[in-house]
């Protein structure tokens, strides 16, 4: 598994944060009692569900040890942190109230075995709110088969979530939005995927093999986004599912 640097994940944080509140905007489920945040990184947006579910026990889970380090400070009686693998998370049928992932389902495999698993642990009334890159410079750059682990994103079409989610008992709104995120400094759709998509690919590599390949990846990028006087324009497609058992 791909260690993950907090600080570097960290450098794009308010482009990072701004899709999680548009997507935590658009749950209606009120008065929580459980919430979840699956793949809850650093831990700094998990803390804003404590604050907008103030009788909600929030628990925030992630894979990387690191990630949790970086989270533990901001623990509280409300608020915990748990390192865990979200494929292999199995609640308890109707424990949770809302659970939330940003930008996180991607790593896992196996759309179709995951959604029964987060839709069987909504109560009533409960939400399943998540959204997920759909695509992106990096992914097409690497998936003809530059070395690393990561093979094509098991992020499916937009309706198969609709249909899917929909076929087991829930009510999905789901939408599209492009970001145009105007990112400053040298390199900086690099230091982007640095923090995220490429995580596993340097993992995999090490010295001259390591450094080639970043100095590979960085001249695709400086092509295809080049920089332009007020920054480098970053296109970012995103899907968003917002899914309530009624």
């Amino acid at each position: 598994m791909a260690s993950w640097d907090p600080d570097q994940y960290s450098r794009f944080a308010e482009e990072r944060a701004r899709p999680f509140h548009e997507l935590v905007a658009r749950i209606t489920t009120t008065a929580p009692v459980a919430v979840v945040d699956l793949g809850c990184g650093p831990g700094t947006l998990t803390a804003t569900l404590a604050t907008r579910y103030p009788d909600a026990a929030v628990l925030g889970i992630d894979s990387s040890p690191e990630m949790l380090a970086e989270a533990a400070p901001l623990a509280t009686p409300q608020l915990s942190f748990q390192l865990g693998d979200i494929a292999g998370w199995r609640p308890q049928r109707g424990s949770v109230d809302v659970i939330v992932a940003n930008a996180s389902l991607q790593w896992v495999d196996d759309h179709a075995a995951l959604m029964p698993v987060l839709a069987a642990a909504l109560d009533d009334g409960g939400t399943l709110a998540f959204q997920v890159p759909t695509g992106g410079p990096v992914l097409d750059f690497l998936d003809p088969g530059v070395a690393g682990p990561r093979g094509a994103s098991p992020v499916q079409e937009p309706a198969w979530y609709v249909r899917t989610l929909s076929a087991l008992g829930l009510t999905v709104d789901a939408w599209e939005t492009t970001y145009l995120h105007v990112l400053p400094g040298e390199d900086p759709v690099l230091e982007w995927f640095s923090g995220t998509g490429l995580r596993p690919y340097f993992a995999a590599l090490s010295g001259a093999e390591l450094d080639d390949f970043r100095a590979r990846v960085a001249a695709h990028l400086r092509e295809r986004y080049p920089r332009e006087p007020f920054g480098t324009i970053l296109p970012f497609p995103r899907l968003f599912v917002v899914a309530r058992r009624t």
